[in-house]
């Protein structure tokens, strides 16, 4: 079945204004011009308009195939490298059905993968980012071998550590983004100085800092460590750099920041560097039973660190309902000794 194409002018021609007056643009038989050329829609772009053409566009069945991301996928096609039905497509403003066969770059796109989640305890250092600039380390540069194309949940920024969400499904970062999800998440922060609970009243009233304002923050000391103190900083949203430049501005300089916990997601005990994937179950359970289609267990990607043989058989549950792999270096844990047989009181 041919794909559909996708509305140049909004699903509609335009054509004369009622008492016979012409639109601008329109010709004289009435028809509306069309645009020079069709625009990309965003990544948050509704995929169509209800009730004109059904499908998907098709940068998006491409970035959930995951053969690149959803504006690598527009990139792609504006170079003359996608297909559709044998057909050669120039413009992403395509709506594709399950049944239309596409190719990029001469091969077949592979089927979508049900949407999937990891948790990664990102190092300080690392900018979150696919592509820096000024050619400095990133998060993805520092995923283990054999990991799919991913995208962050948000970011950490180039100073700050600890949980970092990823997913392969473009839809599922734009859920969890959403300040509607009314998530808290949760930092452990360290500041020079001595703060009081007068000190911090501002963030948790909520603050407007260079003319940003920022919602109510949830607000603990929790010790004094010689020159600095420890915080527990929750929020409900992810400005950028929100916690430093609302402790900024109370006199407060944070020298280290570390997300403990997004949701009901948390980092918990995971190694630095590590990545645990969240079991189906659990993101059924808190998202819906749309992610119920990924219910067969998977096995946890590897850990940045090399990994022998043994540690792959060796995979431990862990209470967040992620799979956890053991940490590299340690022998390989012995079989258990088979439980002896009880006789039974016939003496069978």
């Amino acid at each position: 079945m041919a794909g559909r194409t996708g509305d140049r002018s909004g699903g509609r021609t335009t054509g004369a204004k009622p008492g016979g007056a012409k639109a601008p643009g329109a010709k004289s038989g009435g028809r509306a011009r069309a645009p020079a050329a069709a625009t990309a829609a965003p990544d948050d772009a509704p995929d169509a308009t209800p009730g004109a053409h059904p499908g998907e566009r098709i940068a998006k069945v491409i970035a959930r195939a995951g053969r690149a991301s959803r504006r690598d996928a527009e990139r792609l096609i504006a170079e003359g490298a996608v297909r559709v039905n044998g057909k050669l497509i120039d413009s992403p403003a395509l709506n594709v059905l399950p049944s239309d066969i596409i190719t990029v770059a001469g091969q077949p796109l592979a089927a979508p993968e049900p949407a999937r989640l990891w948790l990664y305890h990102k190092p300080a250092g690392l900018v979150t980012t696919a592509r820096d600039e000024e050619g400095r380390p990133t998060v993805f540069d520092n995923l283990p071998e054999g990991m799919p194309r991913v995208v962050s949940v948000g970011r950490l920024d180039l100073n700050s550590e600890g949980l970092l969400l990823l997913t392969n499904d473009g839809g599922l970062k734009r859920r969890l983004e959403l300040p509607a999800t009314g998530w808290l998440r949760k930092y452990r922060v360290r500041v020079k100085g001595a703060p009081d609970d007068a000190t911090l009243d501002p963030l948790r009233r909520g603050i407007t800092v260079e003319g940003e304002r920022f919602q109510p923050m949830q607000v603990t000391i929790d010790r004094q460590q010689g020159a600095n103190a420890w915080l527990t900083v929750g929020l409900r949203e992810g400005r950028n750099r929100e916690i430093r430049r609302a402790l900024g501005a109370v006199g407060l300089i944070v020298n280290r920041l570390i997300r403990i916990s997004f949701g009901p997601f948390r980092l918990g005990d995971l190694a630095e560097g590590a990545v645990e994937e969240v079991r189906a179950r659990m993101l059924r359970d808190q998202l819906g039973p749309e992610f119920a289609a990924a219910e067969a267990p998977r096995k946890t990607a590897q850990r940045l660190r090399t990994r022998t043989p043994e540690d792959a058989t060796d995979a431990e549950p862990t209470a967040r309902g992620a799979t956890r792999q053991p940490a590299t270096g340690g022998p390989a844990r012995p079989p258990r000794p088979p439980r002896p047989r009880r006789p039974r009181p016939d003496g069978r």
